[in-house]
């Protein structure tokens, strides 16, 4: 006996999906972990739900000869110019459900499933936003090797030795290097080749490389190979509404489970962004 059809769940966004009396299980829904909450800068200042924040970043002091202020009879003025950055990005993730798919499709927390899945959804967008706005904004680099762990050890020294008026050189542990999966194997690979390595190889990652952490992303743009950041280089403020209960839709019997969220994508410091992409 055919089973009965769903009033508002599809298989393929239009063919009604078969009710059933209970099933085991649901396949639930994959993806990476958000990786730019990690490398994001949160200094600023203002509230993110006004719709813009504020980012400063100070120059470094000079040191000149004794007696040099009072000759001139003031200070050096501090330079700190400010970065805005607007959330004018305004995403939604809606779903609905009809009160009697809900009752017998059979799927436990069916609803809670999909709040959770949409947050996931919102990661990857806010992911693929970052790396987007780092590749854009970063120095492209011309690497010199040709073996992959040189060409990350360029990366890595291609902050290091960032000399301007705010930077003089950069600690390897405030920075961080991104690659593509391939890239990242690659690396992991030739790690695992290594005599007296202390790397586990059964393991996923190898955290450090040279005092670097290293991270693999599937989110850079498909002509990035890899990125090397100071931490805090880009700035990405997010402001989200999300309704993890079903809210009953006016004038029906449906249900709906929704997202909505604004975020704004910036680079602060693009001098400190080096990338290395495919030729």
């Amino acid at each position: 006996m055919p089973r009965t059809k769903a009033i508002s769940m599809t298989t393929d966004g239009s063919s009604p999906a078969d009710l059933a009396e209970l099933y085991g299980m649901v396949i639930e829904n994959v993806q990476k972990l958000t990786l730019s909450t990690a490398l994001k800068s949160q200094q600023y200042t203002g509230n993110p739900a006004a719709g813009s924040v504020e980012f400063k970043r100070f120059a470094n002091s000079e040191s000149k000869a004794y007696g040099t202020a009072r000759t001139a009879g003031k200070g050096d003025k501090l330079k700190a110019p400010p970065t805005t950055v607007n959330l004018d990005q305004h995403k939604e993730i809606v779903e609905e459900i009809a009160k009697f798919d809900l009752e017998t499709f059979g799927v436990t927390n069916i609803m809670k499933r999909r709040a959770d899945n949409h947050a996931l959804s919102m990661a990857a967008t806010l992911d693929r936003a970052f790396f987007t706005q780092a590749a854009a904004d970063a120095t492209k680099l011309e690497p010199t090797g040709t073996a992959i762990q040189e060409i990350v050890e360029e990366l890595i020294q291609s902050v290091e030795t960032v000399k301007n008026d705010y930077v003089d050189g950069v600690e390897r542990e405030q920075i961080a290097v991104v690659l593509s999966p391939a890239k990242y194997g690659a690396l992991r690979t030739f790690l695992d080749t290594q005599p007296n390595t202390n790397v586990d190889t059964a393991g996923e990652e190898f955290g450090m490389y040279h005092g670097v952490k290293v991270y693999s992303s599937t989110r850079l743009p498909s002509t990035t190979n890899g990125i090397s950041m100071v931490f805090g280089a880009v700035a990405q403020p997010v402001v989200s509404d999300q309704y993890t209960e079903p809210e009953k839709i006016p004038l029906s019997n449906d249900f709906d489970v929704s997202l909505f969220y604004d975020y704004g994508t910036k680079s602060l410091t693009p001098d400190l962004m080096f990338k290395w992409e495919t030729e």
